[in-house]
């Protein structure tokens, strides 16, 4: 038996987990999305002509340094996290800006690398970025005098870790467009993405270059209205917060990184009880995603009369706990795997007083609706009570076991699908206060039905099998093996999370694919059951070379009163190195979610893939950074704010999930088996014509 201690540990591990934030975004700079302005006039960088560049001196800036900080709770989560194994920061041509070219990709020889000291425990650093003697960026004539001159070449520093293995953004890891997150600039919260402050690098090949001295009367930059002022040769760091702007050349510049405003959580830490509340209730009445969807809005109005007297209450009085419930019930009602909160020592206290007990045995639904017990702890109640493995269970303290498993709270995390909510809440159903006389009437294989009592015991070792709790999960993100299955070779990979090395996940993903193709195998088993989502990597992209659509992301815009399309629809895009087998078997379950099912979605586009499971993914999607919130009493919450539609206006895999196109039965005899039944048919997939 485990330590009490460490198990509590555990689940409360597991419980903020599955409120977490599975559709984590680099916290690098996903590029932003413009409209097209009229084309800047651009004269060509010299090649073979280093005499008309000004060759850096002493009296001018040198040397770049600077701070950065993430106040995401995303970001702030998994700061200590290898989710970025390799930080650094990155001089980046704007070009694609000036011509607002969302799709402009910044050439690597522009590309100038600075080192990052990254101070995991409050998810900060501080970098130093040398400048090379003459910089290969993009010219750009940007004075609207009327006349063809040499230009200047414009950059933003920019915090880009790397993801693929090359130090710099090429290849599968490529840049377009412009910084909008965490860089010397700061950019407009819309579609636009248009500069608004901060601070720019500008190289001027002569002293006879001209530049933008103010925001002109559209307070746009590099737009026709702008007037220009004289630029000395070299390098100049120009504060666009000042008016007119200032240029300087101090021989060694400070230009902190600015996060976006949409990265920091919503913070109502330092107000009443009611007023948190209240504030948290105005949010996400105009911002919770799901908004005007009738199966997925809560009724606002009949929550907020049950919820708010609760917090009231809990306020007049100062009672912390009674807070912690309000909000923990008002977050029941969301029926979204991405709404929840973690509630710090709260929740192992809820805990302890309420589920901490376990009546030995565990259960599940099966395809026809009936509730099969699995499992039977040795020395449990249960087993005393003559409960046996294969047990069907029909009655829960004289009402009908369905029904009692509905009234389950969801108490590790919301779901999204109806399949998830039954198997989670069926979890619940043998969780209870230690102590507590539960009446159970079961059948057990070839005899007759019986009712007994059961008094629940602390144990939590059957919870931790039920939710998949799994010690070494973690140890590596992606696992590799060669299977036999008659007398033909299978190729295994089995994703664990996509919340890990980023670089690492891909690299050894890969190698998994070109080794598999080297020996030939007869096709590859995509194993996703046990990955919880972080961030979407695309890598199906190994595997065709066509671009795989995903849905359409949409925000609540203010000005229209209504959610809209923000940016081009999602997709993942061929990867540089190609693979291909003929059979492709894709393994899900209800663990796999977010970014996993995108994953998941995406394979199964695949010509020759195949979903093979027992349960579709779990059908949570929904976009969440900006939905962080903070409350009194260090509670965190998390709502998403942003959804994932379809062309026709559906969700997209919210509440659906990705289905299987090969179901293996939740029956009797694959419950109970041995064996992984779903790996077994996949398998089987591979190697029969």
């Amino acid at each position: 038996m485990k330590s009490t201690h460490k198990i509590l540990t555990a689940i409360l591990a597991l419980a903020i987990a599955s409120l977490g934030c599975k559709t984590l975004q680099p916290a690098s700079n996903s590029r932003p999305t413009a409209t097209k302005a009229p084309p800047t006039q651009v004269a060509p960088t010299p090649t073979g002509a280093p005499t008309l560049m000004a060759p850096i001196s002493a009296n001018q800036t040198f040397k770049i340094t600077g701070s950065l900080k993430s106040s995401s709770e995303m970001q702030g989560k998994f700061s200590d996290n290898i989710l970025f194994s390799e930080r650094q920061v990155m001089l980046i041509d704007m070009h694609g800006f000036i011509n607002r070219d969302k799709d402009w990709l910044v050439p690597v020889d522009s590309q100038v690398i600075g080192n990052i000291k990254w101070q995991s425990e409050n998810a900060s650093g501080s970098y130093t970025l040398i400048l090379p003697q003459i910089p290969q960026g993009t010219l750009n004539d940007v004075d609207n005098n009327d006349r063809q001159d040499l230009g200047v070449q414009i950059f933003a520093v920019d915090y880009e870790p790397n993801i693929t293995g090359d130090p710099f953004k090429t290849g599968d890891d490529s840049l377009r467009g412009w910084p909008g997150n965490q860089a010397s600039i700061k950019v407009s919260q819309d579609d636009e993405q248009e500069v608004t402050g901060g601070k720019l690098v500008v190289y001027a090949p002569d002293d006879k270059q001209l530049f933008p001295e103010n925001f002109g009367v559209d307070g746009k930059l590099f737009s026709a209205d702008d007037t220009a002022m004289p630029i000395p040769a070299g390098y100049s760091i120009i504060d666009l917060d000042t008016t007119p702007f200032t240029v300087s050349q101090a021989a060694v510049a400070n230009l902190p990184l600015y996060e976006s405003p949409d990265a920091a959580p919503k913070d109502y830490s330092s107000e009443s009880y009611l007023q948190a509340f209240d504030h948290l209730v105005e949010f996400l009445r105009k911002n919770y995603a799901f908004n005007g969807i009738a199966s997925k809005q809560p009724d606002w109005n009949k929550l907020v009369t049950e919820i708010r007297p609760r917090v009231e209450q809990a306020g007049n009085s100062q009672d912390a706990k009674a807070y912690y419930e309000a909000l923990r019930d008002f977050t029941y009602a969301f029926k979204d795997g991405h709404s929840g909160m973690d509630g710090g020592d709260f929740v192992g206290e809820d805990f302890r007083d309420n589920y901490a007990g376990g009546l030995g045995y565990t259960a599940r639904i099966l395809d026809d609706q009936r509730v099969l017990v699995n499992s039977v702890l040795v020395g449990s109640p249960a087993q005393s009570a003559g409960l046996k493995v294969g047990a069907i269970i029909t009655e829960v303290d004289g009402k009908a076991v369905m029904d009692v498993i509905k009234a389950q709270p969801l108490f590790f995390g919301n779901q999204s699908s109806e399949v998830s909510i039954l198997k989670y809440k069926a979890i619940m159903l043998t969780r209870t206060k230690p102590g507590t006389l539960v009446q159970i009437t079961f059948t057990n294989p070839g005899e007759k039905t019986k009712t007994a009592k059961i008094t629940a015991e602390a144990e939590v070792d059957s919870l931790l099998t039920e939710l998949g709790y799994n010690q070494s999960a973690g140890l590596v993100p992606v696992e590799l093996d060669i299977f036999s299955q008659d007398g033909k070779d299978i190729g295994y990979i089995k994703i664990n999370t996509n919340i890990d090395d980023l670089n690492l996940i891909l690299r050894l993903f890969e190698r998994g694919l070109r080794l598999f193709s080297e020996k030939k195998v007869a096709g590859i088993i995509i194993d996703l059951r046990e990955n919880g989502g972080g961030v979407p990597l695309g890598l199906a992209g190994y595997l065709t070379d066509q671009d795989i659509p995903l849905g359409q992301m949409e925000y609540y815009d203010d000005t229209a009163g209504k959610f809209i399309a923000r940016g081009d629809q999602g997709k993942f895009t061929p990867m540089q190195s190609q693979y291909r087998f003929d059979k492709i078997a894709v393994m899900v379950g209800l663990q796999c979610a977010s970014a996993c099912e995108m994953e998941a979605y995406a394979f199964g586009q695949l010509d020759g893939a195949e979903i093979i499971a027992q349960y579709p993914s779990s059908g949570i999607e929904a976009e969440v950074s900006k939905g962080q919130v903070k409350m009194p009493e260090g509670i965190r919450m998390q709502f998403p704010t942003g959804r994932i539609v379809n062309p026709d206006g559906s969700l997209f895999l919210e509440g659906v999930g990705v289905q299987p196109t090969i179901k293996v039965p939740v029956d009797e005899e694959n419950v109970l088996s041995s064996e992984d039944v779903v790996l077994l048919r996949a398998k089987q997939f591979i190697v029969n014509q």
